[in-house]
């Protein structure tokens, strides 16, 4: 089994709820990174995401944003994101995905990206600008290299883009719980319970939901509508606001509170 079919099944197993974690690779850099996914992992997340910065996130909100434009200014690369993961993996077991943009693995060269990637010890990949459609050059050399492709959902995701995602992607679904770009918001849809409930009777894996979830009454009743809730925007906005000591202190509190409120 993989580490993210691992995961999920023991927490189907002990009826808990998943929380993944977002980080931008490279902000303020990968030594940090590489200390950060340690942490998140000690505060209680379940499933890494590391985010490749992009010169143009047009999914993204402006915390994000920002977080890409550090991340490049220090001089993070998808290579030397793919190092970090292997250093990492001397210590963690825990899940880590590749969430970006298809630019820059298109430049890597699909059949390098995925051989390396999972010589790293990447588990998967979301590219959010990668219709599941066209996705068939990256899925199949993923697949012949262990690598998970993980698709999005939104509210606006037609039946037939429902049943294209549960047939070509694997690791998990991630739903979008909002249209619009990435960034706290401050309420939970009012639709969401409606909208989840159409997903999941096609669905056959895990679903993850995110944009837009900051708190732990967000957390919490996200959790009692999917498998595992997505918190990323809330996260990233401490590297922006601490560093050093501080921003340890600051997310690994907030993140177990967040763990706590899916408990």
């Amino acid at each position: 089994m993989s580490r993210l079919s691992t995961r999920f099944s023991a927490l189907k197993t002990n009826n808990s709820t998943a929380l993944v974690t977002f980080i931008t690779a490279g902000d303020p850099d990968l030594s940090t990174t590489e200390e950060m996914i340690l942490l998140l992992e000690e505060a209680g997340a379940d499933v890494i995401e590391l985010g490749v910065p992009f010169s143009d996130p047009m999914a993204d909100g402006p915390t994000i944003q920002l977080s890409s434009e550090r991340a490049l200014a220090s001089g993070t690369t998808l290579h030397n994101i793919l190092d970090s993961v292997k250093r990492v993996r001397t210590r963690t077991q825990i899940p880590i995905i590749l969430m970006g943009y298809l630019n820059p693995v298109h430049a890597y060269g699909y059949e390098s990206f995925c051989l390396d990637a999972a010589q790293a010890g990447v588990d998967g990949v979301l590219l959010v600008d990668m219709p599941p459609e066209e996705s068939r050059e990256l899925t199949v050399t993923a697949r012949n290299n262990g690598l998970d492709v993980i698709f999005l959902l939104t509210p606006t995701s037609d039946d037939a883009r429902i049943a294209t995602v549960n047939r070509l992607g694997s690791g998990f679904v991630y739903y979008v719980t909002v249209t619009g770009v990435t960034g706290a918001r401050t309420a939970v849809s009012g639709t969401l319970a409606q909208e989840l409930s159409r997903v999941k009777q096609t669905i056959s894996l895990p679903v993850m939901a995110g944009f837009g979830i900051s708190t732990q009454e967000q957390a919490a009743e996200v959790g009692q509508l999917a498998d595992g809730v997505v918190v990323g925007s809330a996260i990233v906005k401490l590297f922006e606001q601490y560093s050093g000591e501080q921003l340890k202190q600051k997310l690994r509190s907030y993140v177990s509170s967040l763990k706590k409120a899916l408990l």
